[in-house]
């Protein structure tokens, strides 16, 4: 610890948001940067304590105490050696993660002001790649072939990993450039695409194999390698099956949000495909992260209202008794998109869609009470008998992604990501990445000593 009094006499200090007004007429990051003194100062904030609860909760295990430190002292080189050693792609997790380590630092704790982990977890790999600290690696090959497929965050990590220890690695996705939900899922205001290409291109020039457009049958998977990787995500979305789900106008939130970003690509979508909410008042049915995307991405494609309802009761405001320190706190969470001009409303259920001439123009709901059970252990739902018409011309649904069912597979086909775990952060898929590379490459020594 450089400055041992620096979290007594600096305050927590956020970069903050481009203004509003602004914002919300691009697609650009929305995020902004502090100057070097300001994010030296920040990193100086950590205390390095005896037991490092962010340590303990990042699912990388990054070791944030080591690298503040290093950036305290300016040295961005170290820092970076440091993060990189247990997260393949700070640059994701620095922009999208929702820093676990920073709701179990010491300082949100003793005066709810954390050090301002991801945001430096962020800036140190800026400096990376900006100072040239970050160049290709010549990797000698030890002849085995590994083939993954799915190129999101979970498939990038286990090709990376492999491909370091000098396998020969070959990506394979059905979409037309890697990244998974990183690239058809986040919109561009929260992760702008460059940044993947930035880094998959790194990939390549240390001999990584792209092979988009191309969908795999799990059950016929390409010959001519050792072993498989299997990380197909989560891919089936939580349906609201109720009267009037097939009216037009009603999408799935990732139906908009990945047109969206091809969009922005330069893809051309035909007009019959088009889903605008330009003009139109847009409900979001489901209260996560994915639902807060499609409000910040209405607003953009202009919306005259947005609406989100969660049927959950809101959440408690600021702290909450049932999830103390360090635990992730189950609290109200407002993101940039909510700032920007939203209604929010819980404990609400959807009854049934309104239609006119076979479009959407509403949704009935009904007012639902939530009653803890005799053991305390769940909750039960009570519906009220109150509802109301929501009036609405776009209706995005946001409630959630299932696990996929996993096909039986020989020994040496693994899964990873999402398509293991369920629908989870980003950073938890390239935690499991690293397990399942680990794995991968204990299985295919022990057969070679076989």
């Amino acid at each position: 610890m450089g400055d041992s009094k620096a979290f007594l006499n600096i305050h927590r200090k956020e970069a903050g948001y481009r203004p509003i007004h602004e914002r919300i007429t691009d697609f650009g990051e929305v995020e902004q940067t502090l100057n070097t003194n300001d994010r030296k100062k920040q990193a100086s904030r950590c205390m390095d304590c005896g037991v490092p609860f962010c340590h303990w909760t990042c699912p990388v295990g990054n070791k944030q105490p080591e690298w503040q430190h290093a950036v305290y002292k300016g040295k961005w080189q170290e820092a970076y050696e440091i993060l990189s050693a247990t997260c393949d792609f700070p640059e994701f997790t620095g922009r999208v993660c929702p820093a676990l380590c920073e709701k179990s630092c010491v300082l949100k704790l003793s005066c709810d002001e954390p050090v301002t982990i991801r945001e430096n977890e962020a800036a140190i790999v800026e400096v990376a790649f900006r100072e040239g600290f970050i160049q290709p690696k010549t990797i000698k090959r030890n002849g085995m072939n590994i083939a993954v497929i799915g190129a999101g965050p979970a498939g990038l990590t286990v090709a990376n990993q492999l491909n370091q220890l000098g396998y020969s690695v070959t990506l394979f996705d059905k979409a037309e450039a890697p990244g998974g939900l990183l690239r058809y899922g986040i919109p561009n205001f929260k992760l702008n695409k460059n940044i993947i290409d930035r880094r998959t291109s790194l990939l390549q020039s240390e001999g990584i194999l792209f092979e988009m457009n191309t969908n795999i049958d799990l059950q016929h998977l390409p010959n001519g390698y050792d072993a498989y990787c299997l990380c197909t995500g989560a891919e089936i979305p939580r349906d609201l099956d109720i009267p009037g789900r097939d009216l037009s106008g009603i999408h799935f939130a990732l139906e908009m949000l990945s047109q969206q970003n091809r969009i922005l690509e330069g893809a051309n979508i035909d007009k019959k495909l088009l889903i605008n909410a330009k003009g139109k008042r847009v409900l979001v049915i489901g209260g996560g992260d994915t639902g807060s995307d499609c409000i910040g991405t209405s607003i953009r494609q202009g919306a005259i209202q947005v609406t989100q309802i969660e049927i959950m009761p809101q959440p408690p405001i600021g702290h909450n008794p049932a999830t103390p320190w360090p635990q992730w706190p189950a609290i109200l969470k407002t993101s940039s998109s909510h700032e920007e001009g939203c209604i929010r409303r819980w404990a609400l259920t959807s009854k049934q869609f309104i239609e006119k001439d076979g479009k959407v123009i509403g949704v009935e709901v009904e007012e639902v009470e939530w009653i803890p059970t005799e053991n305390g252990e769940k909750m039960t739902m009570i519906a009220t008998g109150n509802k109301e018409i929501i009036e609405a011309d776009l209706v995005l649904l946001a409630m959630g992604y299932l696990k996929s069912e996993q096909p039986t597979v020989p020994d040496n086909v693994f899964w990873a990501g999402d398509a293991s775990m369920g629908a989870s952060l980003v950073v938890r898929a390239i935690a499991d990445g690293q397990i399942v590379a680990k794995k991968m490459d204990s299985y295919l020594k022990n057969k070679i000593n076989l």
